[in-house]
């Protein structure tokens, strides 16, 4: 079968869907093709080795990707970041049906919603029929960030996708709870498949071994638990330094470590300073060929977002990876994403926005027998491989690509 891949975001930029996936279609022996941008993201800024220009062509490890130009920007500017991913679907769509070669399915890969209008064009004009993956569902995203506040905005962006859908053969959301909200929005249930998102395997899994020497001392001999990811304001990781408090006294082996970047991070860091929160250590984000060392270090993994209807039905990638290496987690999100760490009997709940129920949940945690820590973390291992893995969902998109190709 002949895929092209249509994606605003793609490797060298952090892209679990990415390369990865096409390799492994190109793995089952199938044909893949990459229309995308110029890799920015999330820095705003081309990466290493790359100049704007119309048009670029390159081959990553087999597989060929198309470039066409964009606006780079990945800053807090709504106007740019509209601008962003305006450009983009500018230059797919004019240029896209000139640049691919002839496919039997589509792959599209939202967000950003605009990324539908190539998808729309190089369906009519190559007459190429197109599975519709949403990872963020618009306008809610748009409201629930604050990227976008004016109501007559998020009315259009939920006109706009909700054409898209129409278009769409197939539609790919990663939770029920996306499906159950797509029905009621009158998207036929029958064409929307739920497949749930997998971690980016190799570098994880495969990457770098142990921690640096002056990493290792900082954890040695302490109860970590880590947070791993970004640190913006829908994770709301006030309720963690919250919980720091309670537990410094009563847990005093407690150490919670917030790993990687974003909008809050200074904030967070004046918070500690100003509260004396010795059991809180900040790292630097690091690339996720370099994350399994620190997750593999924690003795919890944490995961938290502020109450908001829209994370309900939502699963933070960061599960999927805390999953794949093991380890016990904390999960401070209701619906779909506590639901499939209770599944996988994998971790402890806790009520999001809530210290004290946070720290309540991590003292059943510490005060567990080791062994029950580790039946946790095997317990999440094996779920993820039997139901979550690369290679599992790659499987279940073929079987929605070879349905609408025919």
């Amino acid at each position: 079968m002949r895929i092209l891949f249509l994606t605003q975001w793609f490797n060298p930029e952090p892209q679990f869907k990415g390369l990865a996936f096409a390799k492994e279609l190109q793995r089952m022996g199938h044909q893949v093709e990459v229309l995308t941008g110029f890799p920015n993201y999330p820095f705003g800024k081309l990466y290493p080795g790359y100049k704007l220009r119309l048009v670029q062509r390159e081959v990553m490890e087999g597989v060929p990707v198309i470039r066409v130009a964009l606006y780079p920007d990945h800053s807090q500017s709504a106007f740019k970041r509209i601008l962003n991913y305006a450009s983009f679907a500018l230059s797919a769509s004019v240029l896209g049906p000139f640049l691919v070669a002839p496919a039997d399915v589509m792959y599209v890969l939202h967000p950003p919603a605009t990324v539908g209008l190539p998808a729309i064009i190089l369906g009519l004009f190559r007459r190429i029929p197109f599975v519709y993956d949403i990872q963020d569902l618009w306008p809610d995203t748009l409201a629930a960030t604050g990227m976008v506040r004016r109501g007559w905005m998020l009315k259009l962006a939920g006109a706009w996708c909700r054409m898209v859908y129409r278009r769409a053969g197939r539609i790919v959301v990663l939770s029920p709870g996306l499906k159950q909200l797509l029905s009621e929005r009158k998207v036929p249930p029958a064409r929307i498949e739920v497949i749930p998102n997998w971690c980016d395997e190799e570098p994880l899994l495969k990457g770098k071994e142990d921690l640096e020497p002056e990493e290792r001392s900082l954890l040695e001999g302490r109860f970590n638990v880590v947070f791993a990811g970004n640190m913006g304001k829908v994770q709301g990781l006030e309720t963690i330094l919250g919980a720091a408090g309670l537990v410094r006294h009563r847990h005093p082996q407690v150490q919670f470590v917030l790993v990687g970047r974003g909008v809050e991070v200074d904030q967070l860091k004046a918070q500690v300073h100003s509260e004396g929160l010795d059991n809180v250590l900040f790292l630097p984000r690091r690339p996720i060929g370099e994350m399994g060392p620190v997750l593999r270090a924690a003795d919890g993994l944490l995961v938290h977002l502020k109450k908001d209807p829209l994370f309900e039905i939502t699963i933070p990638s960061k599960i999927q990876a805390y999953l794949a290496v093991g380890r016990p987690i904390l999960v401070g999100v209701h619906g779909d994403a506590r639901a499939m760490v209770e599944e996988a009997r994998a971790g402890l709940g806790f009520e999001p926005e809530d210290p004290e129920s946070l720290a309540s949940a991590l003292g059943r945690l510490v005060a567990m027998p080791e062994g029950e820590r580790k039946r946790m973390g095997a317990n999440g291992k094996r779920f993820y491989g039997q139901n979550l893995s690369l290679q599992v969902g790659t499987e279940h998109f073929l079987e929605l690509f070879r349905a609408i190709a025919s």
